[in-house]
């Protein structure tokens, strides 16, 4: 890939309410070039040839992780992997220790999930090497609303106009945040369903409309993007219980026939069979989930070149 292309105007990816318009569409041309690349027989180009990144991952993770590290390596990248319960993390060393550690290495780029929101914040004060979040708590995961915008952009076209109906888990959702910033930036109309419970208070100040009803929702919107249900970050009972979330807010294809209309079906996974989706509407025609994760890989490497080709 020419590596005559545009600039960020940031150093980090630390979120999407920090980028302009104008960062979004240079990522998404840029990872529309590298999804050529990566469906060549041969993938690997030398775009980060000589550059070393280290994945800071303090929480779980699969498919993210699983994505940058392929990204990284289509890139033709040095890479570091580094896992909180196998460091020295578990004796007791400071994330600031940790990182400086590793850059004594001479790593060039970091990509860091955290369960603190605004830990790639702190550290983008701390250390000269750019840090792309991928995760931090329930704040912002910028790169899976660019995938997600990106692959809305594949199905729909201009964004700008849309209707995209966010559903779910919103308070517990970092993916809900970025995508909001990320599709309001874009000129999308968008609207967050899900039980009052799981609706943060004043989210409407981001310029969302707020529903309860999934029926009526899905007769507004052009596309669904279906939240996981976050047991894990749920210290007390938000619903009284899966089923009764599953019957009102649960996507199948008998609600689909209902609604009578073409809806664009988006997850980012790991998706809840028979809570949030079923497997007949996962699996099925409407569904753009395995898009999504082949876009990620895109997108992943798309937002890497950029901050290493930055001067």
């Amino acid at each position: 890939m020419s590596e005559n292309v545009g600039q960020l105007s940031t150093k980090h990816l630390l979120g999407i309410k920090d980028l302009l318009v104008e960062d979004l569409e240079l990522i998404f041309s840029t990872a529309r070039n590298f999804k050529e690349v990566i469906n060549r027989p041969v993938k690997k180009v030398p775009s980060l040839r000589d550059v070393t990144v280290a994945n800071l991952f303090f929480e779980n993770s699969t498919r993210t992780r699983m994505s940058f590290e392929l990204a990284e390596k289509r890139l033709s990248a040095d890479v570091i992997n580094f896992s909180a319960s196998s460091s020295s993390v578990s004796k007791g060393e400071t994330l600031l220790d940790t990182v400086n550690n590793i850059l004594s290495m001479k790593v060039d780029m970091i990509v860091m999930r955290h369960p603190a929101p605004g830990a790639c914040v702190y550290l983008s004060k701390k250390i000269n090497a750019s840090i792309l979040n991928a995760g931090d708590g329930a704040h912002e995961h910028p790169t899976q609303a660019l995938l997600d915008a990106f692959s809305i952009k594949e199905q729909v076209g201009d964004i700008k106009g849309s209707r995209i109906a966010i559903i779910g888990d919103i308070i517990h959702s970092r993916v809900a945040l970025s995508n909001i910033f990320c599709l309001k930036k874009l000129g999308a109309h968008v609207r967050v369903c899900g039980p009052p419970t799981l609706i943060p208070r004043y989210i409407h100040e981001l310029g969302v409309e707020v529903s309860y009803d999934l029926e009526d929702t899905l007769r507004w919107c052009d596309v669904a993007n279906v939240l996981r249900i976050q047991l894990e970050r749920q210290k007390i009972k938000y619903f009284p219980s899966i089923r009764e979330y599953s019957r009102y807010y649960g996507i199948n294809r008998q609600i689909l026939e209902k609604v009578g209309k073409n809806i664009v079906i988006m997850h980012p996974g790991p998706i809840n069979r028979g809570v949030e989706l079923t497997s007949d509407v996962a699996d099925g025609p409407a569904s753009i989930i395995l898009q999504q994760v082949e876009n990620g890989v895109a997108i992943r490497m798309a937002a890497m070149f950029l901050l290493a080709t930055r001067v």
